[in-house]
């Protein structure tokens, strides 16, 4: 299993958590934190599109994934991302982590996600039926990331 995926096509949680969690037979704790592509209020959103730089973003993932694996000491981590055309209620993200003991897996799990939702080279449009529009950045995940 890669460490870091950035696909377009749409994946189980459910068994990426399965495909991972066989690769780190001596951990003591799994963490795993799926993002859902939420829907607008009342149904308004037709979908969110996602854009990426190729060869950029895997590699900015691949050195947040490095930096997880040392600070945390993890047996294990992984990180995969979706691109392109999206409904609501599809599984947009997923991050896994392993390690000895669940304090580390927890907050590597959450140090990787406040990465994701600050730092990660992904633009995201939400297309509705009156247009669309670029998601900006949100203060509370600038402020989370401040805490590592």
């Amino acid at each position: 299993m890669e460490p870091v995926r950035v696909q377009k096509a749409a994946f189980d949680p459910g068994q990426e958590l399965n495909a991972f969690s066989a690769t780190v037979p001596g951990a003591g704790a799994v963490v795993s934190f799926s993002g859902i592509t939420r829907d607008l209020a009342e149904g308004a959103l037709d979908v969110m599109e996602i854009e990426h730089y190729p060869g950029m973003t895997e590699k900015a993932l691949s050195a947040i994934h490095d930096e997880a694996m040392t600070r945390f000491s993890l047996t294990g981590a992984m990180i995969l991302h979706r691109y392109g055309r999206l409904a609501a209620g599809d599984p947009i993200m997923m991050v896994a982590t392993a390690a000895r003991h669940r304090a580390a897996a927890f907050a590597a799990a959450e140090f990787l996600m406040d990465y994701l939702k600050s730092r990660a080279p992904f633009w995201k449009k939400e297309v509705t039926p009156e247009g669309a529009r670029w998601v900006a950045a949100r203060a509370e995940d600038e402020e989370a990331l401040t805490r590592w």
